[in-house]
């Protein structure tokens, strides 16, 4: 034996008795005991069980990657090959357990007890490497049989019930009623599903697809985020592009803009909030909210003010702004679009919609609601003083920099 103990045991910082720990495996792999191998380096019995369950040397519970072996018994590939499970079969025998036996292979003791479940004996709970071998293999070739195609009554009361325009849902839970006791005639939707859609299989007659609600032949693919097509014909300028002046509010003019919408989706409310001054404006949209009707009501609102006073526009990613180039065009105003579901973004704003709420509540029609009328309302707002203004008000604070 190459191993000597040293005679001044003093921790090694995070490489602790890191020797004795090789050693450790080595004679195990010898087929030396724990116990005997504890005995032999001078190591306390603990320390080797903690070793053999893949935990650190410390003595605390904090469990550490698995210690592999010093010699592995074969360079760890994606699948157990025979080699390893000849070894779990000799360690189970030995009765070694199951972090010990993940530890020498190089593997998760997760990999090894899935391993050992999946194919010991299914009568006697023997483990027999040859036998878990060959059920491994059995398991890999794809395609694999659906359940629905392997049980023929499973499938013609799937297809019954399919000609009755059921849905797959419906059809698991009716299954599961009638057949209560047999797990094989137990399925879930998307097995259904996937008996209509999956080519190749052919467990389900493919004109039953016709039969959904959707009435599709095959599965639509959810585009992916970075597959999507642009929002708008123009693009978009994110607001990470808008003006550092926007962002402090030193500079008065950048505004943001939102809709607060009516009962049903059918009516709306365009607003508009100056950023350093808190000043509102409102948008009549008695016709409706497309594009056009916003851009025509935005470029109407917006030539009333001063150029020096609208330098910007900050707006959510409504459809409502799919006609943002031609506004730009019109005004030379540049419109800078917020990034998805951040409403934080356009802070002043969402908390004057909150405000108007109290003008204009949930769930009612805002179509009824007259020019004059919005025109009365922002000028209370606008009258209201503001703690963030030194409790001036809005129009205040408006009226001294158009006189500026």
């Amino acid at each position: 034996m190459d191993f000597e103990i040293r005679e001044e045991r003093k921790p090694q910082g995070p490489r602790k008795l890191a020797k004795e720990r090789e050693a450790y495996f080595r004679l195990m792999q010898q087929g030396v005991s724990g116990r005997e191998a504890c005995r032999i380096l001078g190591i306390n019995r603990r320390t080797g069980q903690r070793w053999s369950n893949g935990r650190n040397a410390s003595g605390n519970n904090k469990a550490a990657p698995p210690i592999r072996a010093v010699v592995p018994l074969s360079a760890p590939s994606r699948y157990l090959g025979e080699a390893d499970r000849i070894h779990i079969a000799d360690r189970l025998r030995e009765r070694a357990t199951v972090r010990a036996i993940a530890a020498e292979l190089g593997r998760s003791p997760s990999t090894v007890s899935r391993e050992i479940r999946r194919n010991r004996h299914p009568g006697n709970g023997q483990y027999r490497p040859y036998a878990a071998q060959a059920r491994a293999d059995g398991r890999r070739p794809r395609p694999k049989p659906g359940k629905i195609g392997r049980n023929p009554e499973l499938r013609d009361f799937v297809q019954d019930h399919l000609d009755q325009r059921w849905s797959p849902e419906q059809i698991c839970q009716a299954l599961r009623a009638q057949f209560p006791e047999r797990t094989e005639m137990h399925v879930v939707h998307e097995t259904v599903y996937q008996a209509l859609y999956v080519q190749g299989r052919g467990e389900l007659r493919r004109e039953l697809a016709k039969a959904l609600r959707s009435g599709r032949t095959r599965r639509k693919p959810h585009r992916q985020a970075a597959c999507r097509q642009p929002r708008f014909t123009h693009p978009m300028v994110m607001i990470s592009e808008r003006p550092a002046e926007a962002e402090d509010r030193a500079v008065p003019g950048h505004w943001e803009g939102d809709l607060i919408i009516g009962k049903d989706g059918a009516s709306a409310i365009g607003t508009l909030v100056e950023r350093a001054t808190r000043y509102v404006m409102l948008l009549h949209l008695p016709d409706g909210r497309t594009a056009e009707h916003v851009r025509d009501a935005l470029v109407d609102t917006v030539q009333t003010l001063p150029g020096h006073l609208v330098r910007s526009l900050t707006w959510d990613q409504g459809s409502e702004m799919a006609a943002h180039h031609a506004f730009t065009v019109a005004t030379d105003i540049p419109v800078y679009f917020c990034d998805p579901a951040s409403p934080w973004q356009r802070g002043s704003n969402e908390n004057t919609n909150g405000l108007l709420r109290q003008y204009f509540p949930k769930g009612t029609d805002l179509a009824t609601h007259t020019r004059d009328h919005l025109d009365a309302v922002a000028a209370e707002l606008n009258g209201r003083p503001r703690k963030t203004l030194g409790w001036e008000t809005p129009a205040e604070r408006l009226h001294k920099l158009l006189a500026a």
